[in-house]
Order: structure tokens, then C-alpha cells, then sequence
């Protein structure tokens, strides 16, 4: 009986790794972006995340050491599991975090790491998540971002084995020889120029914010309060609610390109909705307790313009609906992105 009772636990247990629900609303992630000391700072400290554990996954052995881990051997990949409330943060805002972190197109390894445990990869725990990831996958290739193709691994989720105490928090541990060690390596710099607007430096000055009597000369007034005050224009009667052109929509104050044509649906609400912004782009969400509502407003992350609001009743896998602003917005058509410095996004639009 005692043995019948063990065996009933451990798969119980095998059962509870697979699930991606964690404990209450509470969900977990699990990437691997080649050495995990510099894939635990981008999600540590997010609205949303509660926790974030280096480790081992994709293996087969049980609690397998560093070392074991470093000789290639084992088929485990150093990763990373993010847990998260997915009422303050979505799986694919995760992954977009996590495409800005790595060198897609390097199927051996990352950057000075070398080797099958430093290959990237991601690991879903469900359908929903494999989808999630396959939409996001493809959504970067399709960017143009990137000129080799995208060799990032989509896989199901295997046990994770949390990697040693002196692994975890490094970068909050040993600061200075992390900075030392992610600039060594080659990843800040290869980060930097593949995501410049990922980085604090400043921005180019075409996506910089103008002065505010700047702004008033160059926005109309509706532009200009909605952007810069949080205004909302009336439903039905704005610019692009109806708009079915293929094409870009970027920030009307700064030019940064925000969210895809191909993403855009009718929400019968009479103002412009999508069901995502555009690969990589990471959209600054705040509370807005406005109008005796609670609600997640949305801005652009350069130039800080009020875009609209973002809600969970959307279509698709995500299930959020981005509801904008026409105001906040500038559409460029497909036939015009080359001239408009937005020939990057072309592919886009096949």
C-alpha cells in the first residue's frame, strides 16, 4: 500500500511540473536564452512577476548539477522560470521581453557561450502557450528586424530543475562582474544595435519627444489633449476606427512604429483596436482610476504619448483588445513605408 501511495504522489507531482497554472492566478514561463545570469534581470522586478528562478530544462536527467549541466551532456538548456500573474502581465508580453534578449538567429549557443545548454529556446506547458509562441516566432521573422532566419526552438515543457544558490539573484549579488560578464560576452552590444529604443541611451532624435510648445504648433488641438492629457476622442468619428488599408501605425508625436494592420480588428467600439502591438514593442501600462473606472492605460514607450487603453476581451490566444486613440495615431500604407523610413516593416505585409 505505502508504495502504491509514493507512486500515486510522484505522478501527481509530473502532473503539477506540466501545468502552466502555478497556485491560484498564478502561471508560469519558461525560456532559455543561452546563460541565465543575463536572463533573469529583464523579467525580475516587471509588474506581474512574482518570482524568477535560474535552472536547467528540456533534459531528461533528474536534479542535474552546474557542472553536468556546462558539459552538454545532459540535453538540459540553462533557462529561466518566470512566475507571473497573468491579470497584470500576459504570456506574450513575456515573450516579447524575452525575443529582446537574445540573438534568435544563433543556433549554437549565445554569444560567447557555446555549446547545446546555451541554445534558446521556449518552452510551453499548453496548447494556448504553443500557439503564443509560434504567432510570436513568426511575427519576428516577419519584422525584417533580423536578416538570417529565427533558430529559437519552440518545445514542450519538461521539468525544471532550479540551478544552484549561488546562480540565483547574480546580477543583484555580484553587479559588477555581471555587467563585466554580459559586456564581455558580446550580448549588451549585439542588444543595443539590434534593439536601440531596448536600450537607456538616448533616442534618436526623430523619436525624441518635442517641447510642449512644440508640440502644440505641429499636433491639432484633439492630438495634442489626447497624447499630452489623456483625452479621448469621441467613438465613431475619429480617423482610422473604420481603416482597413494594409499598412503601420506609429506614434503621432515621436514616429515610433506601434502596432500592425494585421492585428487590427473591429471591436465594434468605434475606435481603432488590435490584438497586439508589434513584435519587441514594449508599451508603458498604467493604473487609470479615471472617471470612477479602473483600467490599464496605455503609452508609447519613447515618448511617453497617451495611446487609449488596453482590456482582456479581446479575440485570439491573447484575448486582449488595445483600444486607441485615432489621435494618438499615424497611419503609414504599405506603398509608402520606404519612403517614410519604415522599409524594415515591409515584410510585414506579404
Amino acid at each position: 500500500m505505502q508504495h502504491v501511495l509514493m507512486t500515486a504522489l510522484l505522478a501527481g507531482l509530473l502532473v503539477l511540473w506540466a501545468l502552466p497554472l502555478v497556485a491560484g492566478e498564478r502561471r508560469q514561463a519558461v525560456f532559455a536564452g543561452g546563460c541565465f545570469w543575463c536572463m533573469e534581470p529583464p523579467f525580475a522586478g516587471l509588474p506581474g512577476v512574482i518570482e524568477v528562478t535560474t535552472g536547467y530544462c528540456g533534459g531528461d536527467k533528474a536534479n542535474p548539477t552546474y557542472e553536468e549541466v556546462s558539459s552538454g551532456k545532459t540535453g538540459h538548456l540553462e533557462a529561466v522560470r518566470v512566475i507571473y500573474d497573468p491579470a497584470k502581465i500576459s504570456y506574450e508580453e513575456l515573450l516579447a521581453i524575452f525575443w529582446r534578449q537574445i540573438d534568435p538567429a544563433d543556433a549554437n549557443g549565445q554569444f560567447a557561450d557555446r555549446g547545446s545548454q546555451y541554445r534558446t529556446a521556449i518552452f510551453y506547458g499548453n496548447e494556448e502557450e504553443r500557439q503564443a509562441a509560434e504567432d510570436s516566432r513568426r511575427d519576428l521573422e516577419l519584422s525584417g528586424r533580423f536578416t538570417a532566419p529565427v533558430r529559437t526552438a519552440i518545445l514542450p515543457l519538461k521539468p525544471f530543475y532550479a540551478a544552484e544558490k549561488y546562480h540565483q539573484d547574480y546580477s543583484q549579488k555580484n553587479p559588477q562582474h555581471y555587467q563585466a560578464y554580459k559586456e564581455g560576452s558580446g550580448r549588451a552590444a549585439f542588444l543595443r544595435q539590434a534593439w536601440p529604443e531596448n536600450t537607456t541611451s538616448p533616442p534618436p532624435k526623430s523619436q525624441q519627444r518635442p517641447e510642449a510648445a512644440t508640440l502644440r504648433q505641429r499636433l491639432t488641438p484633439l492630438q495634442y489633449e489626447v497624447t499630452q492629457n489623456a483625452a479621448t476622442e469621441p467613438p465613431f468619428a475619429n480617423e482610422f476606427w473604420d481603416n482597413q488599408r494594409p499598412g503601420l501605425y506609429v506614434d503621432v508625436v515621436s514616429g515610433e512604429p506601434l502596432f500592425s494592420s494585421r492585428d487590427k480588428f473591429d471591436a465594434g467600439c468605434g475606435w481603432p483596436s488590435f490584438t497586439k502591438p508589434l513584435p519587441g514593442v514594449a508599451l508603458v501600462e498604467k493604473h487609470d482610476a479615471s472617471h470612477g473606472m479602473s483600467r490599464t492605460e496605455i503609452r508609447s514607450p519613447r515618448a511617453g504619448s497617451h495611446l487609449g487603453h488596453v482590456f482582456d476581451d479581446g479575440p485570439g490566444p491573447g484575448g486582449l483588445r488595445y483600444c486607441l486613440n485615432s489621435a494618438a495615431l499615424r497611419f503609414i500604407a504599405v506603398d509608402d513605408l520606404e519612403k517614410e523610413g519604415y522599409g524594415q516593416y515591409r515584410a510585414l505585409f506579404p
